[in-house]
């Protein structure tokens, strides 16, 4: 498949067949795992230009491997970037990009509901090397605005945010992040390329937790960038390099795999949340429903703006507080009751105690995480399973 053809296609197609070609060295038609630490050269003279970059090559798997580059070329191709850097985690690509585009001294600005992994990272961490992360409320674009200084580096967003589900508006951010010299990152995890693509908005960097849809069966921890051949090249002979955070080779594997069934596994989960969204909505001892794709969700305009479709994320408050959440959570049947997400299996937990114990407890209320909210990962189960379960577990909360 040329690249000429690939305009004509649709993006479920594209997910299957990616970018095109085979392995060069072999012909094999699916990818193979270079499951190596150490590349041979065929001369002295060889190995001294592939280190300068003469000829392209191989040395070792901490810097490039074939099955790692080719899940870079999928991903790239699929963001509609120049490159992508694969990494051994989603914080791993988070904490490489933040630190190639920040030193001492420097800031950045932040949505403040995020994955709080990534808040540890900007609130704890990062800090230790003086560089400051401004934590707002980005559905609201004055406060980026309002933060922004002549030692702001970037702009970070997550969109749809963990695990609120509300919206920032990316073409709008990046419209600042042009007016202040800055690129906009934006994590693309609950999305996924299928569903929105931030770089066509304006975005100059993309991040993924892979191991969430992109591999897709909770069996894979990495982490992807995407950007301008640039800024990876340096990211990769510079953060990577001497930091570390690399992807194995069959992590890697697993992952292009995992790109395979990316469009019929994402429309699945989008379908079946529709419908659990809508169930809970009007459940009595739900009460609130977190989910874009819902009309009542206050950002239900913007979402459709900017995404092709809403995931299959939601998260929902239980009434009678958390006891009354916990009850509900240790009930489930058929879903499991653990992190994570982007699971074939449906997932659940609670937030404030796991995923975003991180936050302090006036973090979380600042940020509308409060201690009766339960997030779903929806699977591609049947949904009337789905919703059977939630049912019963719902039904045991007195």
């Amino acid at each position: 498949m040329t690249k000429g053809n690939t305009k004509k296609l649709k993006i479920s197609t594209l997910c299957v067949h990616g970018a095109g070609g085979y392995d060069p060295a072999t012909g094999s038609v699916g990818k193979p795992i270079y499951q190596t630490s150490t590349f041979a050269f065929e001369s002295a003279k060889a190995g001294a230009e592939i280190f300068t970059g003469e000829r392209k090559g191989y040395v070792y798997t901490r810097i490039s491997n074939p099955t790692q580059e080719a899940l870079e070329k999928e991903m790239a191709f699929l963001e509609g970037g120049e490159a992508a850097l694969a990494f051994s985690s989603g914080m791993a690509a988070i904490s490489s990009v933040v630190l190639a585009l920040c030193k001492s001294g420097d800031n950045f600005v932040s949505s403040d509901t995020l994955y709080g992994g990534s808040h540890q990272l900007f609130s704890e961490t990062l800090p230790r090397w003086n560089i400051e992360a401004r934590e707002v409320d980005a559905t609201h674009l004055k406060n980026i605005e309002d933060a922004i200084d002549k030692n702001t580096r970037l702009i970070y967003i997550e969109t749809p945010a963990n695990p609120t589900m509300s919206i920032v508006d990316i073409e709008a951010c990046a419209k600042i992040g042009k007016k202040h010299g800055i690129p906009v990152v934006v994590d693309n995890t609950f999305a996924t390329p299928y569903f929105q693509r931030p770089l066509e908005l304006g975005a100059s960097i993309v991040v993924h937790s892979a191991t969430k849809y992109i591999g897709g069966h909770g069996d894979t921890v990495a982490g992807v960038a995407i950007a301008d051949e640039e800024f990876i090249g340096n990211l990769r002979m510079g953060i990577l390099r001497d930091i570390g955070g690399v992807i194995s080779p069959l992590n890697a594997w697993l992952l292009v795999r995992g790109l395979k069934t990316l469009a019929i596994r994402m429309e699945k989960h989008q379908e079946n949340a529709l419908q659990i969204a809508k169930y809970l909505q009007f459940h009595p001892k739900v009460e609130r429903v977190m989910y874009p794709g819902l009309t009542a969700h206050p950002q239900h305009q913007l979402a459709k703006s900017q995404m092709s479709g809403f995931g299959g994320m939601i998260s929902f408050e239980v009434k009678g507080g958390r006891k009354a959440g916990e009850k509900m959570m240790d009930s489930v049947e058929l879903i499991t009751l653990a992190v994570s997400l982007g699971d074939v299996d449906s997932l659940i937990e609670h937030p404030a105690s796991m995923t975003h114990s991180t936050y302090s407890p006036e973090d979380l209320e600042a940020v509308g995480i409060t201690e009766n909210l339960v997030r779903l990962s929806v699977g591609i189960e049947d949904p009337v399973d789905i919703i059977n379960d939630l049912s019963q577990a719902l039904n045991k909360i007195k």
